[in-house]
């Protein structure tokens, strides 16, 4: 190449391989047969040693037997130095089954290294005795790991939770329980890394075995985002099939929803019904059957399945309703709410692995969290969006609304291989609505265009002439999918048709000559797709079919004359036109037959069958010769389908010709005889409007980011759910208290006390337990004996004077008195009983109150200032990251004309002002805010483009107010129309929650005494109502609606954190006093706290006398806040219960 230098691209090349090598180990490769590796072995320099042992490792690469050095190696176990050890451990791993004896040899130095100083020796030493599989040192590994699960280093533990595996394989049973002794410790530690690896080893070892899960249940979920990746799916299965196990199922999920489970039994949602067909989706049987067909592979095994798909009864055993759970359930609702960071994980199977459980376990209103993450996943390797998109497809079939606002992402991309751009096809196919479909329609007509165009261009060019592309299989998809699109939403039937029909009628598909691959699929999909809309609905498209038949002349490909011939003999009898053009068209099939294929000298032939059969009047006598005539044919032919086919209609009809030849003579008092009621149910046409019935669906579903759901079978280790509440009751107690409950070993001293405050919601369960266990002490307190305490609105959580002695030091005895409906005593003492009974109260917490709390809605612009345009807002519980000065607002915009109405925007105008005089363009930030700080500030909210009549949107503002009592004008846009708003403040959304104990109130609020304290009473009536509304009469069920209708009205009109309620155990049945409600906040300006003591005094069934307390170091903002609480207390509201 350079022969000037001497030089040649070989030496060149070595040259170039040296350069690269040097600094690496590849010269151990180069000599296989080296003899100098057993001298190396017994060097007295740990260097030579390793470069012995490497180019052993190196032959071990290559499959080279390296065994006989054995001897050689096993006595360097015992070197000093890390990497010789490191290597003779891999070299030992490799080689101890087939040399057990001398490996035998090294279980002393491995011990001996199990104590040793450094963490990464006493790992070394555990994962080559782990991996010596004899069960002659079985015992010594498991004492090994037994200690090493225990060793401070994290690494060792985990080089632990692998060896159990390992353990496992050698079928040990005696140690079995040893073994799974070692998991549940594992799994009880601290470390994410040894989680993860615990999780691993449990799904080896004890997959069933979920009384271990479920002492660590709560643990398990707060480690599991720390968790690596690989370990994260395997332990969100874990947890996913214990919940299962062991409560059930979700009643709120879409699983249950799509499920065929006793319609007595449930409480239909109208609502989301509603809003389904408004949105334009089909509801029909077919998309029930598949929901219910995915939610029983879901929890069927494989063998379950082929035992059900073999016999003849093919409907899935329904489950009880008391399989099923309610997502507000403690335990479930930690399962979502770990498992939802990682929806935004970088690891693609992490995503699929959570929003795998939040499409089994999750409401149907929160189950829309999977959506934008696995959107976000598109956009990642292909690998990972055929895998991604196989998922979104099941997701989408079963439930089609939940992407059908994010259609566009489906969008076929021109890098797109051909598998992706089918499930594209597919997915835009199942989610397509009334409202998407005519943008959806014109993206598939693109890529036909798209397509046309690339044929006219490739029969330019003789080089292309045996040009293959799958560009040819995904047009017939696209055939396909319009196809779908017209029978799911009929009111694109016909557009999709003259599509359709253009389509068929392009050139290259009809002519003679067709030099490409593909092209007869595109054909045959399109009259596919013409034939299944037409059944629909066939008397509508009567002038269809005779398009199709008129072009017969021109299409040329057999299964798609096929496909026109059938049609013309299903409907022969349609309308006026297709009757008369029945005789003319049947000579020219009779004409053509001896040149046609297979496929359509079989449709001839029933045809003219069908016409023959149904026909009428004059054209009878011409049709029965053509007829004829074609069967002689065909008897001739030299298929023998043909010539079946023949013989056996010539059998079925020869008896009818021969009635009808005796019809003039007594055409009416002649029956029909046997053979003609069989052809004419054989041969009957359809011409009224067909109801697809849905196909048995006969493939089978897994679990959502499994292989087996891309490899469409059940590949090796893959295991459905568990049967829901499978697990037996006899454990319910025992999993209830270890998975809620904090373990001994962390605080023993909060494990039996009743009066500590949890702010976490991973607790709450406990005080559920808790109250199971005081109502089960003392059946006479609870006075509902047998119910089950998992949903009940309030659970007793704490007292005001607690003993940790039991239920008994909690109330006194005057108290348990007056619980017991004892007689009351003189007048004088009650007073002092009763006195002394307020201060005794039950300290208790309303369950799920915050999702009963609805927002106070004020008008900012009506209907009739607005020109139609109906603006109302409600101050917001969020609060902003951009700056502690903004307060959130949600606004709502609803269009009450006849008129769309476009560019609606909300701004401020003094604000806008400054900007413009500035030449500022972008939207206000955190700095922006600090310069104007005396001024209010609106960050800048999204226009609404347009909005149609009827049609409403929602907006969320951040807005600054100049101070707490003065309004913000604003002025609002719309048609290029301006109206001034005025948007006033609500002081009670100046404050943001401050969840804390009732410990740390109560040290606030000692902090607060004095011209900190304002205090005010008014009266409040909101309980009477509800009091009236139920029949019970039971003090505990007064105090409850009084406990929750106060606490919902502060919350709807503030801010708040509910940080306790006091019941009082008091001896009269209808006297609420001594009733104490307990909220925290802190002033978003300043995050100075804000505490607010409700008190009550009075009868249930009167009204009450309220009296609210606020600590706050702000003066004027306290006094202010106060008047505030006072006001929306006194008036009246409705109820939100």
């Amino acid at each position: 190449m350079f022969p000037q230098f001497g030089a040649t691209a070989e030496s060149l090349s070595k040259a170039s391989t040296a350069v690269f090598r040097i600094g690496t180990d590849a010269h151990l490769y180069d000599d296989p047969e080296d003899v100098n590796i057993s001298p190396l072995l017994d060097s007295k320099f740990d260097s030579e040693k390793c470069e012995a042992l490497k180019r052993l490792l190196a032959l071990i690469a290559q499959g080279f037997d390296v065994s006989n050095f054995f001897p050689q190696v096993v006595k360097n176990v015992a070197s000093q130095s890390l990497e010789v050890k490191k290597l003779v451990y891999l070299y030992l791993l490799h080689y101890a089954e087939k040399r057990p004896n001398e490996a035998l040899l090294s279980i002393n130095c491995f011990q001996k290294d199990l104590g040793d100083t450094n963490p990464l020796v006493r790992a070394w030493a555990l994962r080559a005795m782990a991996g010596i599989r004899l069960h002659v040192i079985a015992p010594l590994v498991i004492v090994a790991v037994q200690k090493c699960a225990r060793d401070p280093s994290v690494y060792v533990r985990k080089c632990a939770a692998n060896a159990l595996p390992k353990l496992h394989d050698l079928r040990m049973e005696e140690h079995a329980s040893a073994i799974e002794e070692i998991v549940g410790l594992l799994l009880n530690d601290h470390s994410p890394g040894v989680v993860g690896a615990a999780a691993s080893a449990f799904t080896s070892v004890c997959p069933s075995n979920f009384s271990l899960i479920g002492r660590n249940y709560k643990r398990l979920c707060e480690i599991l985002p720390d968790v690596e990746e690989w370990g994260q799916i395997i332990l969100i299965g874990i947890l996913l099939r214990y919940v299962i196990a062991r409560h059930g199922l979700v009643k709120e999920s879409i699983m249950f929803s799509l499920f065929n489970i006793d319609i007595d039994n449930l409480v239909q949602d109208e609502s989301d019904i509603t809003s389904n067909e408004e949105a334009g989706y089909a509801i029909d049987n077919s998309v029930s059957e598949l929901g219910n067909m995915i939610f029983q592979c879901y929890i069927e095994r494989p063998d379950e399945y082929l035992s059900r798909s073999s016999s003849t009864n093919r409907v899935a055993p329904n489950l009880d309703v008391s399989q099923f759970t309610s997502c507000s359930n403690d335990v479930v609702k930690i399962l979502l709410q770990c498992t939802s960071p990682l929806l935004w994980s970088n690891n693609s199977a992490v995503v699929l692995a959570a929003a795998g459980v939040h499409w089994i376990m999750a409401s149907k209103e929160h189950i829309k969290l999977i959506v934008k993450p696995l959107l976000f996943l598109l956009r990642s390797s292909p690998a990972s969006r055929y895998v991604v998109l196989c998922n979104i497809q099941v997701f989408a079939k079963a439930m089609p609304s939940l992407f059908a606002p994010h259609y566009q992402d489906f969008f076929i991309c021109s890098s797109d291989s051909y598998q992706i751009k089918a499930l594209k096809l597919d997915i835009l196919s199942s989610i397509a609505t009334d409202s998407s479909i005519s943008l959806i329609y014109k993206e598939f007509q693109f890529y036909l265009v798209s397509m046309c165009k690339m044929d006219r261009m490739i029969r330019g060019i003789s080089t292309f002439s045996s040009y293959t592309d799958p560009d040819r299989r995904f047009a017939a998809d696209t055939v396909a999918a319009i196809g779908l699109c017209a029978q799911r939403l009929p009111k694109m039937a016909t557009s999709c048709l003259e599509g359709l029909l253009t389509l068929v009628g392009q050139e290259f598909f009809c002519g003679e000559i067709r030099s490409l691959d593909g092209e007869d699929d595109v054909l045959i999909q399109a009259i596919i797709s013409i034939k299944s809309i037409i059944k629909l609905e066939p008397p509508s498209y009567e002038k269809v079919i005779i398009q199709l038949v008129r072009s017969l002349d021109k299409i040329k490909v057999p299964a798609a004359r096929a496909m026109i011939i059938w049609m013309l003999g299903e409907y022969c009898s349609l309308g006026e036109i297709i009757p008369r053009m029945l005789g003319t068209v049947l000579k020219y099939l009779s004409w053509c037959f001896t040149s046609e294929a297979l496929e359509a000298k079989l449709q001839i032939l029933n045809t003219t069958s069908k016409v023959l059969l149904f026909i009428k009047g004059e054209d009878n006598l011409t049709v029965r010769k053509i007829w004829s005539y074609v069967i002689e044919l065909a008897e001739c032919d030299l298929k023998y389908d043909i010539r079946d086919r023949s013989r056996f209609l010539k059998k079925l009809l020869s008896n009818n010709l021969e009635s009808h030849y005796g019809e003039k003579e007594n055409s009416e008092s002649q029956n029909r005889d046997l053979s003609f009621v069989l052809a004419e149910c054989m041969l009957g046409g359809q011409t009224k409007a067909l109801t697809i019935p849905s196909e048995p669906i006969d493939y089978r579903f897994y679990l959502p980011g499994s292989l087996s759901q891309l490899v469409f079978h059940a590949a090796p280790g893959y295991d459905p759910l568990p049967k829901p509440c499978s697990l037996p009751y006899t454990d319910f107690d025992q999993y209830d208290g270890a998975a809620m409950g904090d373990s001994d070993e962390e605080d023993p001293g909060t494990s039996g006390s009743l009066d500590e405050e949890s702010a976490s919601d991973y607790s709450s369960e406990q005080s559920i337990s808790g109250s199971g266990e005081v109502s089960s002490r003392n059946e006479s307190v609870s006075g509902n004996e047998g119910e089950d305490n998992a949903d009940q609105l309030i659970q007793i959580s704490d007292t005001s004077n607690v003993c940790d002695t039991g239920f008994q030091d909690l109330m006194s005895t005057k108290s348990l008195e007056s619980w017991l409906d004892e007689p009351t005593r003189s007048s004088k003492g009650s007073v002092i009983e009763q006195s002394q009974l307020r201060r005794s109260s039950a300290r208790i917490t309303i369950g799920d109150i915050g999702s009963r709390v609805k927002p106070k809605c004020y008008t900012l612009l009506d209907p009739v200032n607005g020109n139609g345009l109906k603006v109302n807002y409600s101050f917001s519980s969020e609060t902003s990251s951009i700056s502690s000065h903004l307060v959130c607002l949600a606004v709502f915009f609803e269009n009450c004309s006849l008129e769309p109405m476009f560019d609606i925007v909300l701004i401020d105008e003094d604000y806008s002002k400054i900007s413009d005089s500035s030449n500022q363009t972008s939207p206000p930030t955190e700095n922006t805010l600090k310069f104007h700080v005396d001024k209010p500030a609106l960050v800048s909210m999204d226009e609404i483009p347009s909005l149609e009549p009827g049609q409403t949107a929602n907006r969320t503002l951040l807005v600054r107010f100049h101070h707490h009592l003065l309004p913000l004008r604003l002025a609002l846009f719309c048609n290029d129309k301006k109206f001034p708003v005025k948007l006033r403040p609500d002081i009670g959304y100046f404050v943001k929650p401050l969840p804390i104990s009732i410990g740390d109130f109560r040290d606030k609020e000692s902090r607060l005494p004095g011209m900190f304290e304002y205090m005010r009473s008014c009266t409040f009536t909101d309980h009477i109502l509800e009091l009236n509304k139920g029949s019970n009469s039971l003090t505990e069920d007064k105090f409850l609606v009084i406990c929750e209708t106060l606490a919902l009205k502060m919350l709807s009109n503030a801010n708040l954190s509910l940080v306790s309620v006091d019941m009082p155990v008091s001896a009269n049945l209808d006297d609420a006093s001594g009733l104490c409600l307990l909220f925290s906040s802190e002033i978003l300006s300043n995050s100075m706290p804000c505490l607010i003591t409700v008190t009550v005094e009075g009868k249930c069934s009167d009204p009450l006398i309220v009296s609210v307390k606020v600590n706050c170091e702000e003066t004027v903002f306290g006094l202010n806040f106060l008047n505030r609480v006072v006001n929306f207390l006194v008036e009246p509201s409705v109820t939100h219960l």
